[in-house]
């Protein structure tokens, strides 16, 4: 399933995953309970990857388009930043979390300066234009250059199941923005159409799981 993100591990350093469904776990339209109850879960892929909970920063995800600057800044635990959609950070060590079950998760690696990014764009965040935003933000903090960032977008809801393709929107913003054909990756998984791997908000009408998107690198 993870093999749309290849291009991302490929490169040195870099650690990218998406957990799915997970077997087992109740799921209900509360989603802090049910984020809380597939904590274990998630927290056991991020030590996979060489990384501890504790560094593991999140966003709030409120269907914008802000995005924070993920510093460290000697911190001993991450947490889950309020009011943002998106994440970018060069800092290394650390790991940039966004959950989704419909909306889709972007990520972006500058493939020469190593700065990352990872984003939360559904309807409302494809229309406020987050990743263009993103790719403004880290060419001010880290001298980003469109030209050198890889895009990929994971598993989302996509026509007839729902009436918006804000996936193609992406696409589009994104070559706009100057990203490459070969640097854009989308997977082109619905996730409506696989309930065995995949939680969907609409399809099961907001008793639902997350998924979550993790991206971080090591040198």
């Amino acid at each position: 399933m993870e093999n749309f993100l290849d291009i991302l591990n490929q490169e040195e350093g870099v650690n990218a995953r998406f957990v799915g469904r997970v077997d087992g776990v109740e799921v209900d339209t509360d989603r802090l309970a049910t984020v809380a109850r597939l904590e274990p879960a998630h927290r056991a892929v991020v030590e996979e990857m060489g990384f501890s909970w504790d560094v593991c920063w999140r966003a709030e995800q409120v269907h914008g388009a802000e995005i924070a600057v993920v510093k460290s800044d000697g911190l001993s635990e991450a947490e889950v930043i309020d009011g943002v959609d998106g994440l970018i950070t060069n800092e290394m060590s650390l790991v940039l979390g966004i959950y989704v079950a419909d909306c889709g998760a972007i990520y972006l690696l500058d493939k020469k300066t190593k700065a990352l990014g990872l984003l939360h764009s559904g309807k409302k965040g494809t229309e406020l234009g987050i990743l263009a935003k993103a790719l403004e933000m880290m060419a001010e903090e880290y001298g980003t250059d469109a030209a050198d960032v890889v895009v990929v977008l994971a598993p989302c809801i996509r026509p007839p199941a729902y009436e918006v393709d804000f996936a193609s929107e992406i696409r589009e913003q994104a070559l706009n923005a100057g990203i490459s054909e070969e640097n854009y990756v989308d997977c082109g998984v619905c996730t409506s159409c696989d309930l065995e791997n995949f939680y969907s908000y609409r399809i099961e009408k907001g008793s639902t799981g997350r998924m979550l998107a993790l991206l971080g690198r090591t040198s």
